[in-house]
């Protein structure tokens, strides 16, 4: 018997350019809520934006980036992490109970944006008040949005 090969073929690379614009356009994203932050001492920052701008910037379109996979799943998902942390409490094993239940909204609803599992996560770990919600996830998320459709706009090639 003989082993045979497959031609495997790796994705071809990105253009410098391409790869400059994801670059910016993430600099501008995390630069704009960080700034907010900064200016109006409040947290319009959280982790899982980060993640998400590897999606908006580096793959804008793909199914997670869509705006309302962006904003419908970091909505659902700290929504879903503060519901379970404030009427199960914050102990370690609720935490995964919350992650699981966020992920089984996201996908009933069409709003899968993977970065976005985190939040109840970082719920848990920071344990906020229902703020939370509106600062930094809805208003961070919506920020994200804007910046990624200006981008979006000024990248596309003419």
């Amino acid at each position: 018997m003989t082993a045979s090969t497959t031609a495997v073929s790796t994705p071809a690379r990105r253009r410098t350019a391409v790869i400059l614009l994801a670059g910016l356009g993430s600099l501008a994203g995390l630069g704009a809520v960080g700034a907010l932050a900064h200016f109006s001492s409040n947290a319009w920052v959280m982790g899982s934006f980060g993640a998400s701008c590897v999606l908006l910037f580096g793959f804008p379109d793909g199914p997670f980036s869509r705006p309302r996979n962006l904003v419908g799943g970091h909505l659902l998902s700290s929504a879903i992490g503060l519901l379970v942390l404030h009427l199960c409490g914050p102990d370690w094993y609720f935490m995964p109970l919350a992650g699981a239940l966020a992920l089984m909204l996201m996908l009933a609803t069409d709003t899968v944006h993977p970065p976005a599992g985190s939040n109840p996560v970082i719920i848990f770990l920071a344990q906020p008040g229902w703020d939370f919600l509106v600062l930094p996830t809805l208003a961070g998320a919506l920020v994200l949005l804007v910046i990624s459709q200006v981008w979006r706009r000024a990248a596309r090639p003419r």
